[in-house]
């Protein structure tokens, strides 16, 4: 059995569906991390980052939430 708690990293739970974690996992030694999204105990999909494209990563992500907040607030404005 494959367990989806990475040794080095982290998992963070869904919220769109019951059983569902992002795992990001640290591979320094292949220089890559690796994102996989896992439905209960079945990995679904895997991507494989090198590091250094975990700072786009970042970006992409933060961006994505500033974006989100300045549609919010021009809303409400």
């Amino acid at each position: 059995m494959v367990s989806p708690l990475p040794r080095r990293g982290s998992t963070i739970a869904g919220r769109d569906a019951a059983g569902r974690r992002l795992r990001i996992s640290s591979h320094p030694d292949a220089g890559r991390v690796v994102l996989s999204i896992w439905q209960d105990e079945i990995c679904r999909a895997t991507l494989r980052l090198a590091e250094e494209d975990v700072p786009e990563l970042v970006r992409m992500l933060t961006g994505t939430l500033v974006d989100q907040h300045v549609v919010e607030d021009d809303r409400t404005a």
